[in-house]
């Protein structure tokens, strides 16, 4: 795809969106696996379903809604993708992360973004929410690979911070005074869609990852492109021990999300209060 047809994009896509809602957004958060529910605490404006929003992809995952919606939370203009997009299943980068662009064209400024996890720190318990600090990519594509889209930011953008240092203490600060325990760790990307063997596990904890899943890096590596703020946060939904590795479903994997939404809800809620 060339530069010109990428703007094309970008440019309809906005079209349709302003055509039903046109009033500014300060916050753009993303919601993983599980943790729809957090949109029932905004004060909705305007909701667009993805498949009716020009070359916006469309979620192939049970779990997801697929909804992209407007309106207030915190008393911040907000815009929340209901449902995400994963490179499992078989979306390109550029579609994965075609949303946070469109984010950024909106007005937002700092991006929000939430995953279920499996832990690799063994000293995580199910349910656990974790800061992400900090990332490792192993996804097999890049969503920056090609030609740049020079007006969203450099050819080689600056990584050290990728989540910034700020809203990382912030929500530490929120969660201590919500006395919600919380980790913090470094989250490893996997392609997916199979969890991992136990060697996999032994081999991503020796490189250092507290906790794995199968997204939010390629928003994370864009939004830094564009200049964003970004937090993350993930709830750990499994234990990948290898020495005690047991079968998990998709059905415990959301039941644990649901029921450690609220606490997600809440630290998410206080921080974009205090943006």
């Amino acid at each position: 795809m060339t530069t010109s047809e990428a703007y094309n994009h970008f440019r309809e896509t906005l079209e349709y969106i302003r055509h039903y809602f046109t009033g500014e957004v300060e916050i753009g958060i993303v919601l993983g696996t599980g943790l729809g529910r957090l949109a029932e605490a905004i004060e909705k404006e305007h909701q667009l379903a993805y498949n009716f929003i020009p070359h916006f992809p469309i979620s192939t995952v049970e779990s997801h809604f697929g909804r992209l919606i407007f309106g207030r939370l915190a008393g911040k203009r907000v815009v929340a993708m209901q449902g995400r997009f994963h490179y499992y299943e078989g979306y390109t980068m550029y579609q994965i992360t075609y949303p946070i662009r469109i984010m950024k064209l909106l007005g937002v400024h700092t991006l929000l973004l939430s995953n279920a996890a499996g832990a690799l720190n063994l000293t995580y318990k199910l349910g656990d929410l974790m800061i992400i600090k900090d990332h490792i990519n192993l996804l097999p594509e890049n969503p920056l690979r090609g030609i740049n889209l020079d007006q969203f930011g450099p050819r080689f953008p600056e990584m050290s911070a990728a989540y910034t240092p700020e809203l990382i203490a912030q929500a530490r600060k929120v969660a201590q005074e919500l006395e919600i325990p919380v980790q913090e760790g470094v989250y490893v990307a996997v392609p997916g869609p199979n969890l991992e063997t136990r060697a996999e596990y032994r081999f991503l904890r020796i490189i250092g990852g507290d906790a794995v899943g199968m997204s939010t890096v390629p928003e994370c590596i864009v939004a830094n492109h564009m200049g964003m703020r970004v937090f993350a946060m993930s709830i750990i939904t499994d234990i990948g021990d290898p020495d005690n590795l047991k079968p998990v479903s998709l059905e415990e994997i959301i039941r644990v999300a649901n029921e450690a939404e609220p606490k997600l809800t809440q630290i998410f809620t206080e921080l974009i209060r205090r943006l």
